[in-house]
């Protein structure tokens, strides 16, 4: 049996949908962010980023540089084994008090990354709880979704924010019947939000668990960056936080926050998390050093909001079909895989900007877009430049621009001011 060729076709079928994704070499440049040096065919040049996770630029800040060398200097590089081996090493002890104070709970545990975090603790919440039932939003994470089937509990998908339907399946359910609501705060793919509020009134009204996704929101809203749960004043109503310290806080990790028997629960029966080495003591005293930044300063979060508002205005006064987005990532519609790619390719190679294509099964076929995350450091020349970049692009390749009466411009006049709490609806 030729056993390659199953793995080739499965590589050609990818082509022939257009969905093939091909990975940027590039190098960040520390003291100027959003540039960086971008390798191909044995040329080296300067492009900016313009879809960088690292939504504050904290990952160059220098608190963040400072406590990770100084760690690493002191600790070495790596963790020595899992905490069942090698105990845990102090800077992780200080990050998960760090992070169980940013959301106002008993205790906090990190894991290797924000997927793990989400697959070891919704699947060992929901296995531990008798005959549960988890009712999951439609548009979460992959990461949430593994989570739920690994857990081998029924699981009941309601309809991406939507109350009515959440609450005729906790009504069908009953109260009696253990149940877990997992929901992301923000969505990444399109940046709306969900309405918290109203989901924890459910909880409570039909005694059900809440585990939340802030992954897009920690660091970025609230006055302390507890994200939106902490805007809104709702983190008290939310039995599980998780959380990533791999985008707003500019490291690598993910973690959960909740009630201390919960959390140990998870820490002592999730496989995720006890067969897997700990995060290096140098990432953790990074981690932290960005999580007390952002709790005592907000001038970061000012800067952003106010550039993501300033480039979604820009964007849309030159016809680009900017998507409605309640906060800071703007999508631009193109709408089909091959010109998605193509517009991606040119903006790299012609402009020197570089927006990955975000395609199915990410976001459902024709609704392939650019996602743009404007940073602090996206100054107004630079989204001038990014402006012209689109438009030449767009005009290029025949991509539709906003029509009369399409989502993009229908609602293009929905540039939310950022700096105002929003109810999350």
């Amino acid at each position: 049996m030729n056993y390659q060729r199953f793995f080739e076709e499965a590589i050609d079928q990818l082509h022939a949908e257009r969905r093939y994704r091909v990975f940027a070499d590039l190098e960040r440049i520390v003291g100027s962010f959003p540039r960086a040096i971008w390798r191909s065919n044995g040329r080296a040049e300067e492009i900016t980023v313009w879809c960088s996770n690292d939504y504050l630029g904290m990952g160059q800040h220098p608190d963040v540089i400072g406590a990770m060398q100084q760690a690493a200097g002191n600790m070495g590089s790596g963790a020595g084994g899992t905490r069942n081996i090698s105990g845990n090493n102090h800077p992780l002890v200080e990050l998960e008090h760090e992070l169980a104070d940013l959301h106002g709970k008993e205790s906090a545990l990190v894991f290797t990354s924000g997927f793990v975090s989400n697959e070891a603790a919704i699947s060992t919440i929901a296995r531990l709880l008798p005959n549960c039932l988890v009712l999951s939003d439609e548009l979460n994470h992959a990461s949430m979704i593994e989570g739920v089937r690994r857990s081998g509990t029924e699981k009941k998908i309601f309809r991406h924010n939507d109350v009515a339907h959440l609450e005729s399946l906790l009504q069908q359910a009953g109260r009696e019947r253990a149940k877990l609501i997992v929901f992301e705060s923000v969505y990444s793919m399109d940046g709306d939000i969900a309405p918290i509020a109203a989901i924890a009134d459910l909880a409570k009204k039909y005694n059900a668990m809440t585990y939340i996704d802030e992954v897009h929101a920690v660091g970025m809203y609230g006055q302390r960056g507890g994200g939106i749960t902490e805007r809104e004043g709702l983190a008290d109503r939310i039995d599980i936080i998780e959380g990533t310290l791999a985008k707003a806080f500019g490291t690598l990790g993910g973690y959960i926050s909740g009630p201390s028997a919960v959390v140990d629960a998870v820490r002592s029966y999730a496989p995720g998390f006890i067969f897997t080495t700990a995060l290096p003591p140098a990432i953790a005293a990074a981690a932290t050093a960005s999580i007390r930044h952002l709790k005592a300063s907000q001038s970061e979060r000012d800067a952003q909001q106010r550039q993501a508002a300033h480039t979604k205005t820009v964007l849309a006064a030159a016809g680009l079909p900017v998507m409605p987005s309640d906060t800071h990532i703007v999508p631009i519609l193109v709408g089909d895989p091959e010109l998605c790619k193509m517009a991606s390719d040119r903006l790299l190679g012609v402009h020197g900007i570089y927006i990955q294509p975000i395609n199915y099964p990410t976001v459902p076929r024709g609704t392939e877009r650019l996602r743009v995350t404007p940073t602090p450091f996206h100054s107004d020349a630079l989204i001038n430049e990014l402006q012209d970049a689109l438009v030449e692009t767009w005009d290029a390749l025949g991509i539709p621009y906003a029509t009369a009466g399409s989502p993009a411009v229908a609602q293009s006049d929905r540039i939310v001011p950022l700096l105002v709490p929003q109810s999350g609806g």
